[in-house]
């Protein structure tokens, strides 16, 4: 069964759905939810915040090879860094426009680190709204 879990971290509230096994999803919102939980995806949330690192919980499929090769792609991304949109297509082989798409069909935001791509000559946008990815960027640029 699903659950959604509120986690409540230094940037706001955040919200997931846990069927036991892996995280289905990440909402960037504050959603009703059971209280904070332990689970993989609270630990790793956890030591997310506290600027350690904690094996990434099992998550749901890709939908689609090309959503798993992003997916690879973000995560060899280092905590505080960013790339751009282009950077980011041209080392998956692919167009900034559809890398852009791909992104803002993220379901796992912060796990699957979307916020880390901005744009040639700005921050781009977010689908959790721009004020959690500056929020987000601000906090892994403070270590």
């Amino acid at each position: 069964m699903v659950m959604l879990y509120l986690f409540n971290s230094p940037l706001g509230p955040i919200s997931y759905r846990w069927d036991g096994e892996a995280c289905q999803e990440v909402s960037l919102s504050a959603q009703i939810g059971m209280p904070e939980s332990v689970d993989p995806v609270s630990e790793w949330l956890n030591a997310y915040f506290s600027n350690q690192q904690a094996p990434l919980p099992l998550l749901a499929e890709a939908a689609t090879p090309f959503q798993e090769r992003m997916r690879q792609g973000l995560l060899a991304i280092p905590f505080g860094e960013v790339r751009t949109y282009g950077e980011i297509a041209a080392t998956l082989h692919t167009a900034p426009r559809a890398m852009g798409q791909a992104l803002g069909g993220n379901p796992l935001p912060i796990l699957i680190p979307c916020h880390r791509i901005i744009a040639a000559d700005g921050l781009g946008g977010f689908s959790c709204g721009i004020e959690w990815k500056k929020k987000l960027l601000k906090f892994e640029r403070s270590f």
